[in-house]
């Protein structure tokens, strides 16, 4: 059953076309398949420090990964999701680092197969998970921090008009180098004057 926040029992959530669940070891294949065609278009935007290969991606290390995102969701420190269309698996978000305390505050990445950037999938799971994050966990403020030249995922926030902060200089290590983000963050109060019609125009 879905509740007021497109949420089921399961800990899924929907949007308009998309479902956001944890990932799971049976997506092993489905997510490996998108990785190899698409490691062109993800690795140079994934945090990595210099002189240390890519993340594994065989099977061990991903149930592995799948395990500690449980564990993590069950400690209420990160929720990460796989975005899917229909049953096709067809990329991430996560809402990570999640402080409490005076802070409330999370971080959103994400990332999509090549084959299904452009369509908007991603602003509406941006969508569902603020939505998420503000009604259902009662965070103040959620950032997303990105590379200047990636303005594909810049894109991504632009279109949803959530609000530029300024560049944080030599910010996170990304594929080896230490590089500027631009910071994008949306708080409660924001989120309570445009989330509505946001989850119109993106989920409903």
């Amino acid at each position: 059953m879905i509740g007021r926040l497109g949420r089921s029992a399961t800990g899924e959530l929907r949007g308009r076309r998309i479902l956001l669940r944890g990932l799971e070891e049976r997506d092993y294949p489905a997510w490996f398949e998108i990785r190899q065609r698409c490691r062109e278009w993800l690795v140079p935007w994934e945090p990595r420090p210099a002189g240390t290969p890519p993340a594994s991606e065989d099977r061990a290390s991903f149930a592995a990964r799948c395990a500690a995102r449980a564990r993590e969701r069950q400690l209420g420190g990160g929720y990460g999701f796989g975005i899917f269309l229909g049953d096709r698996l067809v990329g991430e978000i996560t809402l990570s680092s999640i402080q409490r305390g005076p802070f409330q505050n999370g971080f959103v990445g994400y990332w999509v197969d090549q084959a299904y950037a452009g369509q908007g999938l991603v602003p509406e799971a941006v969508v569902v998970v603020l939505r998420f994050a503000f009604e259902d966990l009662g965070l103040h403020r959620v950032e997303i921090a990105i590379v200047p030249r990636n303005w594909r995922s810049r894109r991504v926030v632009e279109k949803l008009g959530i609000r530029e902060e300024g560049v944080a200089m030599r910010f996170l290590e990304i594929d080896g180098r230490w590089e500027d983000h631009v910071r994008y963050a949306m708080t409660a109060e924001e989120w309570a004057e445009r989330g509505p019609a946001l989850w119109q125009a993106w989920a409903e």
